[in-house]
């Protein structure tokens, strides 16, 4: 039952305890509610009977002070075992999903759109947050207490209790056969708000080439649409949800009705008395109040298995797996026919095989789309291969825990990430626990002090969003920085210079030299210059090893390398 719950909504096993923990809470409020109900019937047959001695009043008198402290109390209980423990679990969902996002393959990212997984962690677990505070315990809560209440009913008077309860299995069948309509129009409107999400978010990502290229009323012509999709979207799924709900509630309606006309012939007939007529009534009264909530209720859990299958699409991808401990001897790192796709069908790379060697820079080149940030990628596990095997230091990089496998390597990619922090933190991601002295060291190696003292206070300045208040040159340099603090063995380089003007390339071409000293070196690298002092060049074109050797070798031996080289040369010399 535990693991059903789990997978049916997304909970954790905890999660799972505390959901019954809260129907059972429910349960009990919902019972205690009809105590006043029960007091008030033996009140009305002592009035009826002329029995309300002094001693009978005190009876009743305590009897009302003990209801409302078993209310209060059954309450109190019901409160810590939803809310309470609902909030608890939803903190649990949100970091239980950003681990699993953690050890998600990258791949799974490039077929998610960023809206779509923002969406889920926010939007979904906070509807489930209120579905499972205020609509799944209250909805099990109304269906096992009406249950009880149902029997006793049929107990007392089987011809009274159906006439109360005929119109609970209609109204509950109107409800569940909306499940697939309920759940299509919530699938749609889910699908029009990440589309909204996705067009704000690249609005204002692109709100720099919208204005100089004068697209802005073009494209917000184009985000009018969408903000007006969803309100449809959202307008037509209130209004499916509330056709069904309201005429599940106005069946219930016809309940009392009947009671009170089944009631009335019997009474005339004298097959019933009027005190149980009075108590058929008020239960009947009291009955459909919490189900008219528990329809609702039932038509909102209805509509959350939408947010739950995205959330457990997450949860079920594949992670990656491995050993702690590493049995490496040296870092050479060799791909053995390597091949990879990124979905079916579609080949990347196909039988590579290549080593970069410990204590050399090994270069790789070739034509746009050739495999170049695939292979580089592939090196450190962000990836899994789908054939072949690729190995550091003999040691075979599938079988090792991705973030154990990570200590061995820094990283400078060409896109540099930073936070909205100071100077000093950004560079602190290299090793959390490396001191300040540590950071300014590693600061100054990739020159990050000449531009810092620049600023109001130095390597404790804030630097904005992404490091907004810098140059490019500026923020590749504290990327530079976290890898000398990180100090790793192994240095993948993503062409760190590409879009640096030359004095900033110098600089951290300088740095650069510093950082990959004796160390296994794997440079992607777009500009023939950057790699005329490589130790050795491996060419990828078309997913496949074209060439591989020394620059010297392949400008003698190779055909795509000298005409790489050949075209970079043409293109120095172009002028206005």
């Amino acid at each position: 039952m535990i693991k059903t719950l789990q997978r049916r909504f997304a909970l954790s096993r905890q999660g799972a305890v505390d959901l019954i923990k809260g129907c059972i809470a429910c349960v009990v409020q919902d019972i205690s509610f009809m105590l006043p109900v029960g007091l008030l019937y033996y009140f009305v047959i002592d009035a009826m009977n002329g029995n309300l001695n002094g001693s009978r009043i005190a009876f009743y008198a305590v009897g009302s002070l003990v209801c409302l402290c078993l209310i209060f109390i059954a309450t109190w209980f019901q409160y810590n075992a939803t809310y309470l423990a609902t909030y608890v679990e939803s903190g649990v969902r949100r970091i239980s999903l950003a681990e699993q996002l953690r050890k998600i393959p990258l791949s799974f990212f490039g077929k998610k759109d960023l809206a779509d997984l923002t969406n889920s962690i926010m939007g979904d677990c906070a509807t489930l947050e209120t579905a499972f505070s205020h609509y799944v315990p209250a909805l099990a809560g109304s269906l096992i207490s009406t249950t009880l209440i149902a029997i006793c009913l049929f107990a007392i008077d089987f011809r009274m209790a159906l006439a109360a309860v005929w119109v609970l299995p209609i109204a509950f069948t109107i409800t569940l056969f909306s499940a697939r309509i309920q759940e299509y129009f919530n699938r749609k409107s889910v699908a029009a708000n990440v589309a909204l999400e996705s067009g704000v978010q690249e609005c204002i990502e692109s709100l720099q080439d919208l204005k100089s290229n004068n697209a802005e009323e073009r494209y917000l012509k184009g985000l009018d649409k969408k903000i007006n999709y969803v309100e449809k979207r959202h307008i037509i799924t209130e209004l499916g949800t509330a056709l069904f709900v309201v005429s599940s509630t106005l069946i219930l309606k016809f309940g009392i009705a009947t009671v009170a006309l089944v009631g009335s012939a019997l009474l005339i007939r004298g097959e019933i008395d009027i005190p149980l007529f009075f108590m058929f009534l008020l239960v009947a009264s009291r009955l459909y109040a919490p189900l008219e909530g528990a329809l609702q209720n039932l038509a909102a859990v209805i509509s959350t298995k939408t947010n739950i299958n995205r959330m457990n699409e997450i949860f079920d991808q594949p992670i990656q797996t491995g050993s702690n401990t590493m049995t490496n001897q040296g870092y050479d790192i060799v791909f053995d026919h390597v091949g990879f796709a990124y979905k079916p069908g579609e080949t990347v790379l196909k039988d590579v095989s290549f080593t970069a060697k410990q204590g050399e820079v090994t270069a790789l080149v070739g034509p746009s789309g050739g495999g170049k940030t695939t292979v580089s990628r592939l090196a450190a596990r962000f990836w899994d291969i789908n054939k072949g095997k690729i190995t550091v230091g003999g040691m075979d990089i599938s079988k090792i825990d991705p973030e154990t496998l990570l200590s061995l390597y820094s990283i400078v990619f060409q896109d540099v990430t930073l936070f909205n922090n100071t100077i000093m933190e950004n560079i602190r991601i290299g090793r959390k626990d490396a001191t300040d002295e540590e950071v300014i060291a590693a600061a100054r190696l990739a020159n990050c002090e000449e531009f810092a003292v620049k600023l109001p206070d130095g390597v404790y300045s804030m630097i904005g969003e992404n490091g907004c208040e810098l140059s490019g040159g500026e923020r590749q340099r504290i990327s530079i920085a976290r890898a000398f603090l990180k100090n790793a063995p192994i240095i993948l380089l993503d062409e760190a210079t590409a879009s640096l003007d030359v004095e900033n390339e110098t600089l951290i071409q300088a740095a650069l030299s510093r950082l990959i000293k004796d160390k296994t070196v794997l440079v992607i690298a777009h500009r023939m210059r950057t790699v005329s002092g490589a130790d050795k060049v491996v060419v990828l074109s078309d997913g496949s090893v074209a060439e591989q050797g020394t620059p010297e070798k392949l400008m003698n031996t190779g055909k795509i390398y000298p005409h790489m080289v050949k075209l970079q040369m043409i293109s120095g010399d172009w002028g206005i």
